[in-house]
C-alpha cells in the first residue's frame, strides 16, 4: 500500500504541464481577491492573472473571507471577475551573473536594455534570502578607502559595515553615492534605485556614475511610478545580487537609495492587505521588514566576501526623529547627515560633521589619524557653538584663544572638505593636509591616544 502510494506521488510530481488554477473573485483598489487557491498558496507566493490585456504577475499578501488577496507587479487594467489565476511556484527567483556588471536591470532581474551582453546565471537566488547566522560571520574588516575626504576622516567605512546617509531632498545624496561607487576600493558595486524619479535615472547613470562608475556597477531600478511591489522588490533584488558576488569571495559595495521609499512601498502593501496604521501611518510590517533587509548586508562567512551597505534615508522636513529614520539609525553601524544649511553655502558633500558618526571609531583609524580627527572635530564644534555670535560681530578676538584658533581653522577646513564629484583623495594625503591646516591654525593634537 505504501509503495503504491509513493509510486503514485512520484508519477504525479513528474507530470509535465501540471497547473494549479483559481479564479478572480473581486478587485478593490490594488487588492485582488482570488477563490480556489486558499490551500495551495502562502504569503509571498507569486501567481499570474490572465486578463484581457495579457497576464499580470501578482503576489499573495493576505487572506480573508473573500479569498486570497493578491497585489500586482503591474496594473489590474483589463482584469475582470472570473479570470483565470495560475500559481507560479518559483516566481521569486533571479539568476544573477557576472555579465550583469555594467548593466541596468529592473526589480525582477530583467535587462533594461536589449543586446547588451546580459545573460541569465546558472545558479538561482531567492530575493528574500536570510542573512548569515550571527556567529558564522566574521567581524567587520579593514577600512575601505572611499577617497571622499570628509567621510574618510570623520565617518570612516570598514568592510562589512552598514552606514546610513540621512538627508532631505536636493542636498546631494545622488552625487555622493556616485562618488562612492567611482572611488571606493571595492571589487564591485550594486546600486538599488528604489522609487527614483524616472527623469533622474538617466542623469544618475550617465552623468553621476559615468562610464567609470558603470564599469564596476550593477544598477537595479524601480521608478516612482511603478507599483509598490516593484519598488519593494528592487531593494530585495539589489541585495540578492550583492549576495551573489559576496559568495564569490568579492568585496561588494551595496548602495540602496532609498530605504524610506522601500518603507513607503511596504506601507502601501500593508495597508492594502488590511493592516492597521500605527506610527505616523506606517503599519507594523514596515518595522519588521527593515531589519530583515538591512541585516542581509554585513561581514560574510569564512569563505565569502563582505557586503558593505550604504543606505540613504529621506528625512521629512530634515527631521532626524522621523519613525523610519529613527528605526534605521538604530539598526545601522553609523550615519552621515547631509545638512541643507551646508548645501545652501555651496559646500558639497554637505556633511554635518557634528551630527555624523561611524560606530567603527576609534578602532577604524590609526592612533595618529584618530588624534587628527579629534582635533578637527573639536575645532569645528567650537566654531559651530560660537557661529551666531561671530557672524553678528558679538565675539571679540582674543577673548578665548581656543575660539580664535577655531576661527582660523574653519575657513581653510571647509574649503578642504569641499570636493567635486570627479575628485579623489587617498586617505593618507587627506589626513596629512588636515594636520597641516590644524598646525597653521595653532591647534595642537590631543595628548597620546585619547580614545573614547
Amino acid at each position: 500500500m505504501n509503495t503504491a502510494f509513493l509510486d503514485l506521488s512520484h508519477a504525479a510530481a513528474s507530470v509535465d504541464g501540471a497547473r494549479i488554477v483559481g479564479r478572480v473573485r473581486s478587485v478593490t483598489g490594488l487588492s485582488l481577491a482570488v477563490s480556489g487557491l486558499e490551500r495551495v498558496m502562502g504569503i509571498g507566493q507569486r501567481c499570474l492573472v490572465y486578463g484581457r490585456r495579457g497576464p499580470v504577475l501578482g503576489e499573495v499578501v493576505g487572506f480573508g473571507a473573500d479569498g486570497t488577496h493578491v497585489l500586482p507587479f503591474g496594473s489590474w487594467d483589463g482584469v475582470s471577475a472570473g479570470d483565470r489565476v495560475e500559481v507560479q511556484p518559483h516566481g521569486d527567483l533571479i539568476h544573477p551573473d557576472d555579465s550583469w556588471i555594467g548593466q541596468v536591470v529592473d526589480a525582477l532581474g530583467r535587462p533594461a536594455l536589449q543586446d547588451t551582453g546580459f545573460r541569465r546565471g546558472e545558479h538561482v537566488r531567492t530575493v528574500r534570502a536570510a542573512p548569515p547566522r550571527a556567529l558564522d560571520r566574521r567581524r567587520v574588516g579593514a577600512k575601505l578607502e572611499t577617497q571622499v575626504r570628509v567621510m574618510d576622516i570623520f565617518t570612516p567605512v570598514c568592510r562589512g559595515q552598514r552606514l546610513g546617509i540621512f538627508a532631505g531632498s536636493g542636498v546631494g545624496k545622488s552625487t555622493l553615492m556616485a562618488m562612492l561607487v567611482r572611488h571606493t576600493n571595492a571589487d564591485v558595486a550594486v546600486v538599488g534605485l528604489v522609487g527614483e524619479r524616472g527623469r533622474e535615472v538617466q542623469d544618475f547613470i550617465q552623468d553621476d556614475l559615468g562610464p567609470e562608475g558603470m564599469a564596476r556597477a550593477v544598477v537595479v531600478v524601480a521608478t516612482g511610478d511603478e507599483p509598490p511591489l516593484m519598488r519593494r522588490q528592487a531593494a530585495w533584488t539589489a541585495t540578492a545580487v550583492a549576495e551573489h558576488f559576496r559568495d564569490q569571495g568579492k568585496q561588494v559595495l551595496l548602495l540602496i537609495d532609498s530605504v524610506t521609499r522601500f518603507a513607503m512601498a511596504q506601507r502601501e502593501i500593508g495597508l492594502s492587505g488590511g493592516e492597521p496604521p500605527t506610527s505616523k501611518g506606517y503599519p507594523p510590517t514596515v518595522f519588521s521588514e527593515l531589519p530583515h533587509l538591512l541585516e542581509r548586508a554585513g561581514p560574510g562567512t569564512e569563505d565569502a566576501g563582505d557586503i558593505t551597505g550604504l543606505y540613504t534615508v529621506l528625512v521629512d522636513g530634515d527631521d532626524l526623529n522621523d519613525p523610519i529614520a529613527d528605526s534605521v539609525r538604530g539598526i545601522l553601524d553609523g550615519h552621515v547627515v547631509l545638512d541643507r544649511r551646508i548645501a545652501e553655502q555651496d559646500r558639497y558633500p554637505a556633511v554635518n560633521v557634528q551630527k555624523s558618526i561611524s560606530r567603527m571609531l576609534p578602532d577604524c583609524h590609526h592612533p595618529e589619524e584618530y588624534r587628527i580627527m579629534q582635533a578637527a572635530r573639536r575645532a569645528l564644534g567650537k566654531y559651530a557653538d560660537m557661529e551666531d555670535l561671530i557672524r553678528v560681530g558679538a565675539y571679540r578676538a582674543g577673548a578665548d584663544p581656543e575660539v580664535d584658533a577655531a576661527i582660523r581653522f574653519f575657513g581653510p577646513a571647509t574649503r578642504f572638505l569641499s570636493q567635486r564629484k570627479g575628485e579623489a583623495t587617498p586617505p593618507a594625503r587627506a589626513f596629512a593636509e588636515l594636520a597641516r591646516l590644524l598646525a597653521e591654525a595653532g591647534i595642537e593634537l590631543p595628548e597620546g591616544n585619547q580614545r573614547a
